[in-house]
C-alpha cells in the first residue's frame, strides 16, 4: 500500500506532530510506503485567490492549484489526514488543501457528477479535540463529516473509512495521550 499522509499542524513539536510520527511508524510497521506530506512545511498556500477560483473548473489547467498535490494523491492507495480539530473542524490549512487538491476533473467529474478516487482503498482522519465527543456532536462534528462522509465521496464510497479521534485533549493525562498514540500506531499497522 502507498500511503499519502498529509499533517495539518504549524508547531513541530506539538502532539499532532507526535501522533503523525506514531500514523508513520504503524503504515512503515505494516509495510506500506509512505509519503509525508507537511503542508506547513512544505509552505502550501491555502488560500483561494480571485484567479484560483477562476481556474477552478478549467480542467486539466486547474491541476496547477494542486501545487503538486495531484500526483501525489493519483500515487496513493491511501489517504490518511492527521489534524487537530480547532473550533469544530479541520484548520483552515487542511481545508484549503481539500479545496485545491479536490478539483473537477481529479477527484470527480461534474455533468454528471463521477467520483474519480476510486483508487484510494482507505481514507482515514486522525485528530485531537479539546472537547468532549458529545459538545462536537452536538456542534456538526464538522471534523469527522470531512473525514468520514466527504472524502470517502470520491472514492465512490469504495475506500474503507476509519477515524481517530482524542476527545478533550486540554485536560488528557500522559497516560492517555499515550493510549491514544498507541491505538493509533496500531490500527495504522492493521490497514497497511
Amino acid at each position: 500500500m502507498r500511503a499519502l499522509v498529509v499533517k495539518a499542524h504549524p508547531v513541530e513539536d506539538s502532539f499532532c506532530a507526535a501522533t503523525t510520527r506514531a500514523v508513520v511508524e504503524g503504515l512503515d510497521a505494516g509495510g506500506a510506503s509512505v509519503d509525508l506530506a507537511d503542508l506547513y512545511a512544505e509552505g502550501f498556500q491555502p488560500l483561494m485567490t480571485r484567479e484560483d477560483r477562476l481556474l477552478y473548473h478549467a480542467i486539466p489547467e486547474n491541476r496547477a492549484l494542486a501545487q503538486g498535490f495531484a500526483e501525489r494523491l493519483e500515487a496513493a492507495d491511501a489517504l490518511v489526514m492527521v489534524f487537530p480539530t480547532w473550533i469544530n473542524g479541520p484548520p483552515s490549512m487542511l481545508k484549503g488543501w481539500l479545496e485545491k487538491v479536490m478539483l473537477p476533473g481529479l477527484a470527480f467529474d461534474l455533468g454528471p457528477y463521477r467520483p474519480k478516487l476510486r483508487h484510494l482503498k482507505l481514507v482515514a482522519g486522525v485528530t485531537t479535540y479539546g472537547g468532549s465527543r458529545l459538545r462536537n456532536a452536538i456542534a456538526g462534528d464538522a471534523s469527522r463529516k470531512m473525514a468520514t462522509r466527504l472524502v470517502p465521496a470520491y472514492t465512490g464510497w469504495r475506500a474503507k473509512r476509519r477515524y481517530f479521534a482524542l476527545y478533550g485533549i486540554d485536560l488528557s493525562t500522559p497516560d492517555q495521550r499515550t493510549a491514544f498514540l498507541d491505538r493509533v500506531r496500531e490500527g495504522m499497522k492493521a490497514l497497511a
